[in-house]
């Protein structure tokens, strides 16, 4: 490689450099407040995963709603247990009242296979119980952190919200990932560059049945690339291939001395023959590339 050669930007470059409108996010969360404090005033049940968007909507309720609040974490199968602990630990910090519940969406034969709308009975899985919870401690509204961004996107988890009667609170004063990162930041979140997450099936192509063992491992790949440093991370899992997604930028990092012996070692320990970087970098739905030939049109 040559000593000329640029490094591309990171995302987190990237996001500070995104042009945001300060004065249309303040009027935003104005906007969300005010909805909390009227519409559901009476307190909300939310599915809470400790990502940029449910740990915002989290903090902002508690302000708001206080003991009306009440942030779910899912203990599931496909959620990395790094990104479970770090949950747990930042509701404490933001003071929202936490209950945890264990959902079984791999039970779920129609999970389980994969499909194309696997979210739907992943969301649906949420749903239910976000509903019992809200019902036994007396609260009416349930609500997740879906974002204006998530508008016009392949997401068959919103066709459950629907179903379910679970608000979107952040979509519905049209909230933007970069405006919550930027407000974010102002609340002192830790949340406000976190990378994006995405659940661990999402790994797995559409038609690849879901399992346990098989999210364990990815879980367990991941968390290897992270305690290197990688911060931005996905294993796609491709049979005996486990694909790597990384942002360019880090690239070089996977050259030096010994990393990427110690990657292919380690992977190889999981049970993959092949080990591969993918050299157009991370990409958010990257398993969904091909997947507007295969959905009817609308």
């Amino acid at each position: 490689m040559s000593s000329t050669t640029l490094a591309a930007p990171s995302l987190l470059q990237l996001r500070r450099a995104v042009p945001t409108d300060a004065a249309e996010a303040d009027r935003k969360l104005d906007a969300l407040r005010a909805l909390l404090r009227d519409e559901l005033r009476d307190g909300i049940v939310l599915g809470y995963s400790g990502g940029v968007d449910s740990a915002f909507l989290a903090k902002i309720a508690q302000e708001e709603l206080g003991e009306r609040a009440v942030a779910v974490v899912a203990l599931s199968a496909s959620y990395a247990a790094r990104e479970k602990e770090a949950a747990l630990v930042l509701a404490e910090e933001i003071g929202i009242r936490l209950r945890t519940v264990a959902t079984n969406e791999l039970e779920n034969d129609d999970y389980a296979a994969n499909p194309t709308n696997r979210c739907y009975f992943c969301k649906e899985e949420l749903f239910v119980h976000l509903r019992r919870v809200a019902d036994e401690i007396g609260i009416p509204h349930i609500a997740y952190g879906a974002i204006a961004d998530d508008l016009g996107d392949h997401r068959p988890g919103a066709v459950a919200a629907e179903k379910y009667g679970a608000r979107a609170p952040l979509q519905e004063v049209m909230l933007s990932k970069a405006e919550i990162r930027l407000l974010s930041k102002r609340l002192d979140l830790p949340t406000w560059d976190k990378p994006s997450l995405a659940c661990l099936s999402s790994r797995i192509p559409y038609g690849t049945p879901v399992t346990a063992d098989l999210l364990a491992r990815l879980d367990r790949c991941e968390e290897f690339l992270h305690d290197l440093g990688f911060r931005q991370v996905r294993v796609r899992h491709h049979d005996t291939i486990a694909r790597i997604e990384i942002e360019r930028g880090e690239f070089v990092r996977v050259l030096d001395d010994g990393v990427a012996d110690s990657i292919v070692a380690r992977f190889k320990e999981l049970g993959y023959t092949y080990v591969s970087l993918d050299l157009a970098g991370y990409k958010t739905g990257s398993m969904n590339a091909h997947l507007a030939a295969r959905l009817p049109a609308a």
